[in-house]
């Protein structure tokens, strides 16, 4: 017998790099909000949008992919759907960028130049 609506049955989970430098740094134990701890002072290696998946987040995903194109990071933008995942960062309005895994807005929808200052600020 089949279960219904596949309750009971654990989803697999698809595996993805910790960070998109590559390094293996993982956040999952709740002891670090240091993505990369071999990355050089003032370097951004992650960046995160955390939303819904509504017009909003996805436009700031798209101005923040752009933002890391102009400035030439090779830090990947990585787009954050998953509410369990979202709420780790203690994010209550969305979209959310998270640097180095650190909330860096929310609650608004950045433009490609604001996301580009701010990433300089925080490179310092």
């Amino acid at each position: 017998m089949m279960p219904l609506f596949n309750f009971g049955k654990k989803k697999d989970e698809k595996k993805t790099p910790a960070c998109s430098c590559g390094c293996s740094s993982s956040k999952t134990d709740g002891t670090t909000n240091d993505c990369c701890p071999e990355r050089k002072a003032g370097e951004i290696c992650c960046i995160k949008v955390l939303g819904a998946g509504c017009k909003s987040c996805r436009e700031q995903y798209e101005n923040a992919k752009q933002a890391v194109k102009e400035m030439g990071l090779s830090a990947e933008v990585e787009y954050v759907t998953d509410m369990q995942k979202v709420m780790e960062y203690g994010v209550m309005s969305m979209p959310a960028l998270v640097v180095n895994d650190k909330v860096a807005a929310m609650g608004k929808v950045l433009k490609a130049a604001d996301v580009v200052a701010l990433l300089r600020k925080l490179e310092g």
